[in-house]
């Protein structure tokens, strides 16, 4: 009983988690087309690129989580 409550509590799933994965992948689109772009905006780039990261490190803390 013990091991199966505390395998219920120790789930932190909540509903906000799903749209941290989708803001993660707009990033990352996002970044993609900026690369892509013909004229380059090098703070939006830069911008993009530290936003992504601090998106993928918040996804592994938050899937290791579950």
């Amino acid at each position: 009983m013990y091991i199966a409550e505390e395998a219920e509590q120790a789930s932190t799933f909540s509903g906000f988690d799903p749209f941290v994965i989708i803001f993660t992948i707009l990033i990352a689109i996002g970044l993609f087309r900026l690369f892509k772009a013909p004229q380059k905006n090098v703070f939006a780039i830069g911008f993009a690129i530290v936003s992504l990261a601090v998106f993928l490190f918040i996804d592994v803390i938050m899937i290791k989580g579950w």
